[in-house]
């Protein structure tokens, strides 16, 4: 049950930098509390338009049940208005058709789902309902330049108007949700304060997009269509998906690591999604119509700050989103961790208070449990391309590595295993599902019923998407 909100007078405040998906979210989660300020770089649009800041807003977006599941909590009908707006609410494992590193998963009962639409819909539709507030207030156009406060206590922003005016914005709470972007280890040590340990995995990943008119009898109801890269295969790894989003399109992206990257040439296109591991993806292309040029991002680097490590964190300062970990955008898992965290802050505020004591503390550690449950799943399979992390897999990585292949394996042919394992790659529980002896006998058995031979298309679906 939530707390009812503090009066609309009340004197509490807090700072929100970014003003992206997770800043929205954050902002909306302390707005039950405060009087909330959200500091944008950039001027938002007024619709589900391209947002410039974002450039990775043009790849595949996955929002699983567990980043939809929060949302709700924070912004209930939002799910009922994405799919009025033409978003794909899609059953998991049911609507998937995915080629994992050891086979076809099958299409088992549905237990989980997943939200699929363009991220200027989704952004946009979350962004209406909190700026609706009269709790939130917008300042676009701002650059962040620090902090305020010292070692022990944050207490502003100190930002830039786009009139060129520089001020600080003082608040009880101050959250750092500028991105991947962001400069908060170097605003904290000019405070004093230690900067946090640092792990990157960059397996030098490639994306390449693009958007078709998707065959019109598949507008209405088609699965999502992965190929996963094999990171036992020598060589680099290639990947490539299919997800239907709104106005019937099909947004599809294809990725690749070192020496084997997509480039913007339309010709290379489609012929890198028929030279995938199977070429479902490339046959299905055949039959849509290109609607957009091909978008290339290079970000695609695995980085996470430990935060939730630093020995003595300051009072009144709170880093989440991309900020705290940025994820290679295969996985789906940044919007569902960010809309997690902002779950977190509420509920760390309701338990404990506003303003009490080592507040900012606890809501970083308890920001830190869907962040770790998501790295850990991203570079899982990263970390093991050639230059992807300085030393390497490390041994906790291999050891982890090596039991997530033989849950995949038995996931091809058993519906239990393949159950947990989707618990936990849609953030719905967390990795200790997967420790339950029953799952590691299962493990050890390995899959029940024989492996598929071919794409798990229905006849129905195939003849959809050639007509």
């Amino acid at each position: 049950m939530s707390e009812r909100p503090t009066p609309a007078h009340t004197t509490r405040s807090a700072v929100v930098l970014g003003g992206s998906l997770a800043g929205m979210l954050a902002a909306h989660a302390l707005s039950r509390y405060a009087n909330v300020t959200v500091v944008e770089r950039d001027v938002l649009p007024q619709g589900p338009e391209a947002r410039k800041g974002l450039p990775q807003a043009r790849h595949v977006h996955l929002l699983w049940s567990g980043g939809a599941d929060a949302i709700e909590e924070l912004l209930p009908g939002t799910t009922e208005r994405l799919t009025a707006a033409g978003a794909h609410r899609l059953a998991l494992p049911t609507h998937m058709v995915a080629y994992s590193p050891r086979g076809w998963f099958r299409r088992w009962d549905e237990s989980h789902y997943m939200i699929l639409c363009s991220r200027d819909l989704l952004d946009w539709t979350v962004r209406e309902q909190v700026l609706d507030s009269d709790r939130i207030t917008l300042i676009e156009g701002a650059e962040v330049l620090g902090l305020a406060g010292d070692a022990s206590t944050v207490t502003g922003a100190r930002v830039r108007t786009a009139e060129g005016t520089e001020t600080t914005l003082t608040a009880d709470l101050i959250v750092d949700a500028t991105g991947r972007a962001s400069h908060a280890p170097d605003w904290l040590q000019s405070l004093g304060v230690a900067p946090p340990a640092e792990r990157a995995v960059n397996p030098g990943l490639v994306y390449a997009s693009r958007v078709y008119r998707a065959p019109e009898n598949t507008w209405d109801h088609f699965p999502a269509v992965l190929v996963q890269a094999d990171p036992r295969i020598p060589g680099p790894g290639r990947a490539g998906g299919l997800v239907p989003i709104e106005g019937g399109r099909w947004l599809v992206t294809m990725s690749g690591t070192r020496g084997g990257e997509p480039t913007r040439d339309t010709a290379d296109f489609e012929a890198f999604a028929r030279g995938l591991r199977h070429p479902v993806v490339g046959e299905l292309l055949a039959q849509a119509e290109p609607l957009t040029d091909i978008v290339v991002t290079r970000s695609t680097v695995n980085r996470r700050r430990y935060y939730e490590k630093v020995r003595h964190w300051p009072g009144g300062f709170i880093v989440i989103g991309d900020a705290v970990a940025a994820y290679n955008p295969i996985y789906g898992h940044g919007m569902s961790v960010a809309a997690q965290s902002a779950v977190a802050i509420g509920h760390m505020i309701r338990r404990h208070g506003w303003g009490s004591l080592g507040l900012a503390r606890r809501i970083q550690k308890q920001v830190a449990r869907p962040v770790s449950a998501a790295w850990d799943l991203a570079t899982g399979q990263d970390v093991f391309y050639p230059g992807a992390a300085q030393n390497g897999p490390t041994l906790k990585e291999r050891l982890q590595a090596a039991y997530v292949d033989r849950l995949i394996y038995t996931s091809t042919g058993n519906g239990r295993v393949a159950r947990a394992v989707t618990d936990v790659v849609t953030l719905q529980k967390g990795a200790h599902v997967l420790a339950h002896p029953r799952i590691l006998i299962a493990a050890a058995v390995g899959p029940l019923k024989p492996q598929l031979t071919r794409p798990p298309l229905t006849t129905e679906e195939l003849k959809a998407s050639t007509n």
